[in-house]
């Protein structure tokens, strides 16, 4: 089933903002922590000399500090007095400097301590996605990534991706397992009822008539039918369908695919309606996409029958064009819903196999849907029956 669209990743947690951000914040607190350092040196040691000073020396170096240019003789002397002559030489080894380059050097540890420590969502990640991988690697289509809590939203975007992609593996390897034994019997049915009909024409048991070449007929082309979803379906999953890219109306071609089962439908004593706006303008696959449409109809007539009611309504807004194909049949099991779309997949209950098909149309409508950029989903009615739910964004 194609994922839906993801809305874009917030700037503030794209990985670039998330390193630069930390990392500068990291810079910034180190700095500040040394400047406050070196404040609270200076302020402890102005604090205690002027300890030492008379309150009224005091008071006169105020008085002579609001004019040093005018009172520089008079505050030297204060300043020989009471401070220390080495600390008022200019020189890069004087105790200032001492204490700032052991605060540079205590500081290390912890920068790298608390670069370790911001870093660690995004380390983990990528740790969490790579032991995955290697579970995957080794056969393990079950494994899953963890989702980093503070990790960027790009790297839990990777892992959801990884998720998405691990999903589509364990898909396609339920798929070989399960579709190897029933495309056997897909293929043997058929051809075991048209070669057992012409072995008893050959043994004179049935007669060579048109009725008896017409059942035969039927099976081949049943068989030819499945060969040519099978080779569609793998052609899909090579990358080599090319479609038609030609603007259509889609409402038209809805209506044209019901007007082509509408005998099916009346045989099948369902109130059939369609509702759309007339003019909405699509461009794709005409040809592909009514063969979706057919396909959810058919679908609909083979499982849905008993529910008699059968609904078509097409949508559009300014991204895309929406169809929904209703049913009142039984409905799926929510186990079974995201399955809906494998290939020979048939639920067992709900939609029995009594009701026939090869089990490849919903396949088929997937595949188109995906080349085409959109989605398809299906879930359950409320009061019974099945929504099946198209989306074609504009392109």
């Amino acid at each position: 089933m194609t994922t839906q669209e993801r809305p874009p990743a917030p700037r503030s947690r794209s990985l670039w903002r998330w390193v630069a951000v930390r990392m500068s914040l990291l810079a910034v607190g180190v700095v500040l922590l040394i400047a406050l350092a070196m404040w609270l040196r200076l302020a402890f040691e102005v604090y205690a000399i002027e300890r030492r000073i008379p309150p009224e020396t005091l008071a006169k170096i105020s008085v002579l500090k609001a004019s040093p240019e005018q009172n520089d003789q008079a505050l030297w002397t204060y300043l020989r007095q009471y401070y220390k002559a080495q600390d008022l030489l200019p020189s890069v080894v004087g105790s200032d400097w001492l204490i700032f380059y052991a605060l540079v050097l205590a500081s290390i540890p912890l920068i790298i301590a608390l670069g370790f420590l911001a870093s660690r969502p995004l380390s983990r990640q990528f740790s969490v996605v790579a032991a995955t991988a290697r579970r995957v690697t080794s056969g393990d289509f079950s494994a899953r990534a963890e989702l980093v809590p503070g990790a960027p939203l790009e790297l839990n975007r990777l892992a959801e991706d990884f998720n998405a992609m691990c999903e589509k593996l364990s898909r396609y390897e339920r798929e070989v397992l399960e579709s190897s034994a029933i495309l056997a019997h897909e293929l043997r049915t058929p051809l075991n009822a048209a070669m057992g009909r012409v072995q008893g024409i050959l043994d004179g048991v049935f007669a060579p008539e048109p009725d008896q070449l017409t059942l035969i007929h039927r099976q081949l082309t049943q068989l030819n039918r499945l060969i040519s979803d099978l080779h569609f379906l793998s052609m899909a999953r090579a990358g080599e369908l090319h479609f038609i890219d030609e603007p259509f109306d889609m409402a038209e071609l809805v209506a044209e695919r019901m007007a082509w089962s509408s005998p099916a439908i009346e045989e099948a004593g369902m109130v059939a309606t369609f509702d759309a706006p007339p003019g909405i303008l699509w461009h794709g696959d005409r040809g592909r996409v009514g063969q979706v449409i057919s396909i959810l109809i058919e679908n609909a007539l083979r499982y849905a029958a008993a529910g008699k009611a059968l609904s078509l309504r097409v949508r559009a807004n300014e991204k895309a064009v929406t169809i929904d194909v209703q049913d009142r049949g039984p409905g799926i099991a929510e186990d079974d819903l995201p399955r809906v779309f494998d290939r020979f997949w048939r639920a067992e209950h709900s939609r029995g196999r009594h009701s026939g098909g090869s089990g490849l149309g919903l396949s088929i409508a997937d595949v188109v849907v995906e080349a085409h950029g959109g989605s398809i989903v299906a879930r359950n009615r409320d009061g019974g029956g099945l929504v099946v739910t198209l989306t074609l964004p504009y392109r």
